[in-house]
C-alpha cells in the first residue's frame, strides 16, 4: 500500500545546514529549492540576488513549503558567505572546478555548521565565492553534458550530506 503524507514513518529533523543560493533567479527553481530544503531538514535557505521572484510561479512548485522553511532574501551572496564563514560555518560550494572533489568521496564534518553554496542557473557559483569556500564538491557525471539543473544537483548534494550527518 502506498503511504500518504499523513501515514509515513518519517521523523521531522533539522540539520545544521544553510543553503546559500548565489543568484538563482528562476521562479520554479526557487520553489523547488523551498521544497527540497523542507524535505532534507535544511535549517535556513538564503536567496541571494537583486531580483528574487516569490510570486505565483514560485509557489506553484514550492507546494506551500515557503511557509515552513526559514528563509531570507539578501542582495549579496559574497557578503552572506563572508558572514557565515566569520560565524564558524564550513563553506562548501557545489561546483565543478579544477580542485573540486567528487561528492561521493567527500566526508562531511559534523564539527561545524555547513553553508552549502549553489550557483546561478547559467554561470554557477561565482569566482568570488569559490575563493571564500573551504572546499568545492561536484557530482560525477557520465554523459556528454557537464552540468545539471541546479535543483537536481542540490537534491543529490543534500541527500549525500544528510545521509552522512544522520
Amino acid at each position: 500500500m502506498q503511504l500518504t503524507h499523513y501515514n509515513t514513518n518519517f521523523s521531522k529533523r533539522s540539520f545544521p545546514i544553510t543553503l546559500v543560493c548565489d543568484n538563482v533567479t528562476n521562479a520554479p527553481n526557487i520553489g523547488s529549492l523551498f521544497r527540497v530544503s523542507d524535505a532534507f531538514g535544511v535549517e535556513k535557505l538564503v536567496l541571494c540576488g537583486e531580483h528574487i521572484p516569490l510570486g505565483r510561479k514560485m509557489t506553484k512548485t514550492s507546494r506551500a513549503t515557503e511557509k515552513s522553511v526559514d528563509y531570507e532574501i539578501v542582495s549579496s551572496a559574497s557578503e552572506t558567505v563572508k558572514t557565515l564563514k566569520t560565524n564558524g560555518y564550513q563553506i562548501i560550494s557545489l561546483e565543478i572546478t579544477d580542485a573540486s572533489q567528487p561528492i561521493h568521496n567527500f566526508k562531511f564534518s559534523d564539527k561545524k555548521p555547513i553553508a552549502l553554496v549553489i550557483g546561478d542557473e547559467n554561470f554557477g557559483v561565482s569566482e568570488a565565492i569559490l575563493d571564500l569556500s573551504d572546499v568545492s564538491i561536484h557530482i560525477d557525471m557520465f554523459g556528454q553534458n557537464s552540468s545539471m539543473n541546479v535543483v537536481q544537483a542540490t537534491n543529490i548534494a543534500l541527500y549525500e550530506l544528510t545521509k552522512q550527518l544522520l
